[in-house]
C-alpha cells in the first residue's frame, strides 16, 4: 500500500466540541446545520464557518433511526421507519433552531432506493419544515471525501476512501481535491443483516453466503479501481469506527476521539472471527462496541473484511468526518467570504471545472456558451435589485449557461430537452445537490422554445420559490443567447437601466480589433450588432413575465 496508515495523525485546526463558544470569532460567517439521513442512523452537526476557512463545531445530535430496516431490498420505507425519521427530524430541527441555524438536510440509500420516498419527503417538510435533498451515491462519495479532508491531512496523499452505511457502500480514489473515480454499491451493514442473519442468527452457513455475496459484488463492481494508485486507505462511518473502537479496546487503549486510529488486516481479521463466534447477548457486552450496533456489526464486519482482501489493504486509518460535515464544509463554503472561498477554491469548485468539461465534450461551439454565460452574469448584477437572488443562483446561472446546448450532441431538433437530460443523468457533473442538478438541468432546459409551465412534469412539482427561480434565471438566460446571436463575440457588454415604462437593456458592441486578440468595448469603431438586438428582443418574453416588467433591447447610436 505504500505510506502505512499509522503514521497519520488527525488534523487540529477545527474544534469538534460539542460546547457553543461564548461569542463568535471576528470574520465568522453564519451557523449552518447539515443532517445525514442514513439508512441506519440520523446525524446532526451544526456549526460556525471561519473565514480562515476552517468551522467551529457548536453541537451534534446523532439517533439510531433504521430507515431502511424491514424494509426488504429497501424498495419501500416502512410507516413505522417513516415515523421513527419524521420524529427524530422534529427533534434536530429544534435543535438547530436553538442556534438559528439553516438547515441542509441529505438523503442517502433508503431515501434514494425507496420507490415511496415522495411520501416521507413531503411528511418531512409539512411536519418538520425540513426539506430533504436526495444525493446520489457518486456525490454521496464527493461530499465523505470533502469531510475526510477536513479531518486528516492526506490533501497531498493519493488515497483509497471506504464508507460503510447501512444500505450502500461508498468507494472513491482521490488526490487533492480531484475524484479520480468513485462507486456506490448496493452493500450495507443493515442489507447484508436482513439478508443473511434477519433472524438473528449467525450460522455457518450464512456466514459463507454473506461472504460468498459480498466477494462477488466487490470483484465486479472494484476492477476498474485496480489501475488507481493509492498509498493510504481512509475509512468512515459507523461501522469502521465501530470496529476501530472495539480493535482499540482490545488493545487497552482509551480512545475518546476514534479520528486518526488505524486497525490492521490481522487485527480486523481476529475481530471477524470473534464477532462471528458470538452470540447476540455477547456482541452487547463487548468493550469498545455500542450495544445499539450490536445486531447489525457482524455483517457489516464481513463486508469490510471482504473489501480489505479485494483491495489488499495492510491497514485503514479511521476518519472522524463523514458525509454532514462534508456537506457543511460545501454550504459554508458556498455562503462564505472570499477569504474563507479562496481556502475552499482548491476542494470545492469542482462544479464549474465539470460543467465546462462537459461543454467541451459535446457543444459543438463551448466559447458561444462561454460568451453567453458572461452577458447573462452582467444582466443577473444589473438587475439584482429586481429579481433579489443571491450569489448561489448566480453560479447556477453561469454554470447553466455554460451547458446549454450539450444537447445539440445528441440533435438539433428539440436539443433543449435533450440537454435537460443530459445534464440531470451526467455522471460527470459532480458536486451538485440532486435538488440543484435538477435545477440546472431545468434552467438549461428553456433556454429556448416553451415558457416554464405547470402542464410540464419536470417542472410542475417544483417549489414556488424554486419555480421563481428557474423563470427568472431562463429569462437572463435567453437574453444573454439572443445578445450572441451571431456566435461571434459582437457584444461586448450591456447596460441595463430601470424606466417608468419597465427595463432598458443596451448592449455595447464591441470595438473592431485591430489585431484577433483586441476586442473591447467603446463607442468608436464599432461592430454592426443590429441581429443580436433583435435576437434578445425575441427571446425577453420570459423575463418580462418573471420580472414582472417591460423589457426593451435598445441599440446605442453607433449600433
Amino acid at each position: 500500500m505504500g505510506q502505512d496508515p499509522a503514521t497519520i495523525t488527525p488534523n487540529t485546526n477545527t474544534n469538534t466540541n460539542t460546547t457553543r463558544s461564548s461569542e463568535p470569532e471576528n470574520g465568522s460567517l453564519p451557523v449552518h446545520a447539515a443532517i445525514d439521513l442514513g439508512t441506519n442512523s440520523f446525524h446532526l452537526v451544526v456549526a460556525r464557518g471561519l473565514a480562515d476557512g476552517g468551522f467551529e463545531v457548536i453541537t451534534t445530535e446523532k439517533e439510531m433511526v433504521r430507515l431502511g430496516q424491514g424494509s426488504g431490498e429497501m424498495r419501500l420505507l416502512t410507516d413505522a421507519a417513516m415515523d421513527r425519521g419524521v420524529d427524530a427530524l422534529r427533534r434536530m430541527a429544534a435543535v438547530a433552531a436553538t442556534h438559528e441555524a439553516e438547515i441542509t438536510a441529505v438523503g442517502t440509500s433508503a431515501i434514494r432506493e425507496a420507490n415511496n420516498q415522495r411520501v416521507f419527503i413531503d411528511r418531512v417538510r409539512s411536519e418538520t419544515g425540513i426539506e430533504i435533498e436526495v444525493i446520489s451515491g457518486f456525490e454521496e462519495a464527493r461530499l465523505i471525501h470533502l469531510g475526510v479532508l477536513q479531518a486528516l491531512p492526506v490533501y497531498e496523499t493519493p488515497l483509497l476512501l471506504v464508507d460503510i452505511g447501512g444500505g450502500s457502500t461508498e468507494f472513491l480514489i482521490g488526490r487533492g481535491s480531484t475524484v479520480l473515480m468513485a462507486r456506490s454499491l448496493k452493500l450495507g451493514a443493515i442489507r447484508l443483516t436482513d439478508g443473511f442473519f434477519g433472524d438473528g442468527k449467525i450460522t455457518n452457513k450464512a456466514v459463507r453466503g454473506c461472504r460468498a455475496h459480498v466477494k462477488n459484488v466487490l470483484a465486479a463492481a472494484c476492477r476498474d479501481f485496480e489501475p488507481l494508485t493509492r498509498e493510504v486507505a481512509i475509512g468512515s462511518s459507523g461501522t469502521i469506527t465501530a470496529m476501530a473502537s472495539m480493535i482499540a479496546a482490545q488493545r487497552g487503549e482509551e480512545c475518546r476521539d476514534m479520528n486518526g486510529v488505524s486497525f490492521t488486516a490481522d487485527e480486523l481479521g481476529d475481530a471477524v472471527e470473534r464477532l462471528i463466534g458470538s452470540t447476540s447477548q455477547d456482541r452487547r457486552g463487548i468493550d469498545g462496541l455500542d450495544a445499539k450496533r450490536a445486531d447489525i456489526i457482524v455483517g457489516g464486519s464481513i463486508l469490510l473484511e471482504g473489501i480489505f482482501r479485494v483491495f489488499d489493504l495492510d491497514a485503514i486509518t479511521v476518519s472522524g468526518y463523514a458525509l454532514r460535515e462534508g456537506v457543511l464544509f460545501d454550504r459554508l463554503a458556498a455562503r462564505g467570504t472570499s477569504s474563507f472561498l479562496s481556502t475552499v477554491d482548491r476542494l470545492t469548485d469542482l462544479r464549474r471545472a465539470n460543467v465546462r468539461r462537459l461543454a467541451r465534450q459535446l457543444d459543438p461551439d463551448a466559447e458561444h456558451a462561454e460568451t453567453a454565460a458572461r452577458l447573462a452574469l452582467r444582466l443577473f448584477d444589473q438587475t439584482r435589485e429586481l429579481h433579489g437572488l443571491d450569489q448561489q443562483a448566480r453560479e447556477l446561472l453561469e454554470m447553466a449557461a455554460i451547458v446549454h446546448n450539450v444537447g445539440l450532441f445528441i440533435s438539433h431538433s428539440a436539443h433543449h430537452k435533450h440537454t435537460y437530460y443530459i445534464v440531470r443523468h451526467s455522471e460527470q457533473l459532480t458536486g451538485f445537490t440532486e435538488h440543484e442538478r435538477e435545477l440546472l438541468a431545468l434552467v438549461a432546459r428553456y433556454h429556448r422554445k416553451g415558457i416554464p409551465s405547470d402542464k410540464h412534469e419536470t417542472f410542475a412539482p417544483l417549489r414556488k420559490k424554486d419555480k421563481r427561480l428557474v423563470r427568472i434565471l431562463a429569462g437572463l438566460l435567453r437574453v444573454a443567447i439572443g445578445l450572441d446571436r451571431s456566435h461571434r463575440g459582437l457584444v461586448a457588454d450591456v447596460s441595463v437601466t430601470g424606466t417608468d415604462d419597465g427595463l432598458v437593456i443596451t448592449p455595447l458592441a464591441a470595438i473592431e480589433p485591430e489585431s484577433e486578440s483586441e476586442s473591447i468595448a467603446g463607442p468608436d469603431s464599432t461592430t454592426d450588432i443590429e441581429l443580436e438586438i433583435y435576437s434578445a428582443q425575441e427571446r425577453s418574453e420570459l423575463l418580462a413575465v418573471a420580472l414582472d416588467v417591460d423589457v426593451e433591447v435598445a441599440g446605442t447610436d453607433n449600433s
